[in-house]
């Protein structure tokens, strides 16, 4: 089954982190909660979580990045971060940001120029080379973006669907 890091920074949005861990625990995938230097991170609302210390992300299949306009800022200057996602590009593997970490982590780590991307409404100037989509979740290549909050469960069923995970016998009762 996929090994998927849900990478934190102090200020990241709950819901945009919690939301897809939920989800997509529930369908049996292996989701770590991950910081590379603290072992408890702060959200944009106060809510603490414990995470895992992960420097190297080579045994994981796709990093999910939460938005948060401070939690994307601290993402974006992290180096250990940027060289992932570089990498992950690099290899094909899966990389998935929501809110204003589409326009802040994935633009600063120049990863997305040519490509069609989401973020959180009002960002999208921040984008040099990449087509704005006015969408709430956008796929192109293995990259996903999300517009933010209110698209987090989204977000996280379009992972699922990239990954090729049926979720249809999980949330049947939920949402069919």
């Amino acid at each position: 089954m996929y090994n998927i890091a849900i990478i934190l920074e102090d200020g990241f949005e709950e819901i945009e982190a919690i939301t897809p861990y939920d989800i997509l625990k529930r369908c049996g995938i292996n989701v770590t909660l991950v910081n590379t230097d603290n072992n408890e991170v702060t959200g944009s609302h106060g809510l603490r979580v414990l995470t895992n210390i992960v420097s190297d992300f080579s045994s994981y299949d796709a990093l999910i990045l939460p938005g948060g306009g401070k939690g994307a800022i601290n993402l974006s200057n992290n180096k250990i971060v940027i060289e992932s996602i570089q990498d992950f590009v690099r290899k094909g593997k899966l990389v998935a940001a929501i809110c204003a970490s589409p326009a802040v982590v994935l633009e600063k780590a120049n990863v997305i120029g040519g490509l069609k991307v989401t973020c959180y409404p009002g960002m999208e100037s921040n984008f040099t080379n990449s087509t704005y989509a006015k969408e709430d979740v956008v796929v192109d290549h293995n990259i996903i973006t999300s517009a933010g909050p209110g698209t987090s469960a989204k977000f996280a069923f379009a992972i699922l669907k990239y990954l090729g995970v049926d979720y249809r016998q999980v949330f049947n009762d939920m949402l069919f």
